[in-house]
């Protein structure tokens, strides 16, 4: 990402440091990578260490600054707590949260398993609120202002069929952006949330739109600007939240897809027509997705 792609001014976030889940690739690494070009220190967290260290390294050549990597499961709280040790050893109390780790796949609700909701859930729901609530912790007990930004999306308004675990876990991030707000803003803290419209990245495509390949996205006609988002437009939002400038926003959950909500429901609606034939190619090609991710991990 080039510094003029960004609309803010060169040092907007210096003297700021800001921690995103799911940092090392995705929408993750992109909101990342513009905060450090905006003079922010900021730390990634992650499952995949060896990917966190090359993501850090290369942004670090590209742009200077200082990105510290810190391997971390937010599905557990012991994780979490030794992720945060080492962002208050490394930066002190960090200004900024992005919850931004997630998971999701397409499938029919009744072909899911126990496991197969948990590994959303437990990711989205759990993981986005333990790492908030020990952060949170953290900032109370020190005098700290901060600002929180969930990574959510426009399913938090009227669901969507197909990726239920997704719609349930968002929607309950959306709940706890707006509870806090109220219980912690009179203690400096903010939340708000962003609700992206398609902003491809890999590791999305192939699992939402795995029966699509390379023509996923190719036809964006139904939406009113006829385009997916571009990474700056995320980061930009991102960054302005974050920022002390804007700090009388606060329990909002704010959408970035070109009018996607409003002009098709922006959700997977359209996939009841598919037949058990494409159902089934779809579980292959999101399981060797899987596969392919996990030799990555080993």
């Amino acid at each position: 990402m080039r510094l003029e792609e960004l609309m803010f001014r060169p040092g907007l976030m210096s003297g700021h440091s800001v921690v995103v889940t799911g940092g090392g690739t995705g929408l993750g690494k992109e909101m990342a990578e513009a905060l450090l070009v905006l003079g922010a220190r900021v730390a990634i967290a992650g499952r995949r260490e060896e990917v966190l260290r090359e993501t850090a390294d290369a942004l670090m050549a590209a742009h200077g600054g200082e990105v510290l990597p810190v391997a971390c499961d937010i599905r557990d709280a012991d994780s979490i707590a030794l992720m945060a040790d080492r962002v208050w050893d490394a930066f002190g109390s960090p200004t900024g949260l992005i919850n931004n780790a997630a998971g999701n796949f397409i499938s029919r609700t009744e072909d899911l398993s126990p496991r197969g909701f948990d590994a959303i859930a437990n990711i989205v729901f759990r993981g986005s609120f333990l790492t908030t609530l020990e952060f949170g912790k953290r900032w109370i007990a020190g005098g700290n202002s901060a600002s929180v930004v969930s990574i959510v999306t426009t399913w938090v308004w009227n669901g969507s069929p197909f990726v239920v675990p997704s719609a349930m876990s968002k929607a309950g991030i959306a709940a706890m952006t707006q509870s806090l707000a109220v219980e912690w803003g009179g203690k400096g803290i903010r939340f708000n949330a962003i609700a992206p419209g398609p902003f491809p990245t890999e590791g999305m495509t192939k699992r939402l739109k795995p029966n699509e390949g390379g023509a996923a996205y190719a036809d964006m006609s139904q939406n009113p600007l006829g385009r997916v988002g571009r990474m700056p437009e995320l980061a930009n939002l991102a960054t302005f939240l974050l920022h002390p400038g804007a700090e009388y926003v606060n329990g909002q959950v704010i959408a970035i897809d070109g009018g996607d909500y409003q002009a098709t429901g922006g959700n997977f609606a359209a996939l009841r027509s598919w037949s058990d034939e494409q159902w089934s190619q779809a579980r292959q090609s999101i399981k060797a997705a899987a596969e392919t991710e996990k030799a990555g991990r080993s």
